[in-house]
């Protein structure tokens, strides 16, 4: 998957999140689990596009581990939304898929990353 599709695919799950935040209780529950899944969700997409203007092979492999970061946290909170029942269930779940893949492919690309690190470091 080429950085601009990941890039999409990361602006478009946070507008996804900005969707599901719109139709949270507005209850300090509702809130709190809105405003925090909002930051995180904003944070992995604006992160990522520090990884594209990573400065060393070191520092892309730094910022995936921020992105991926951010991602797990939204998953936690998208997790906490689900299990008290709060938000509409098909769009949370769809979320979490969503979120899910995309911390699979956040991994796999720093885990590629590292391992041609460590070639570049041996030859």
């Amino acid at each position: 998957m080429k950085g601009n599709d990941i890039q999409d695919r990361l602006i478009d799950f946070a507008v996804g999140v900005m969707e599901l935040c719109d139709e949270l209780p507005k209850t300090f529950v509702g809130r709190h689990l809105g405003e925090q899944l909002f930051r995180a969700s904003t944070a992995g997409a604006a992160n990522y596009a520090e990884v594209r203007g990573a400065e060393s092979r070191n520092d892309f492999i730094h910022k995936l581990g921020v992105v991926r970061k951010e991602l797990n946290e939204c998953l936690v909170w998208l997790a906490i939304l689900e299990k008290r029942g709060i938000g509409p269930h098909e769009q949370v779940a769809a979320l979490c898929s969503e979120c899910d893949e995309l911390c699979r492919i956040i991994a796999a690309s720093r885990k590629t990353a590292e391992v041609n690190a460590k070639k570049e470091r041996m030859s």
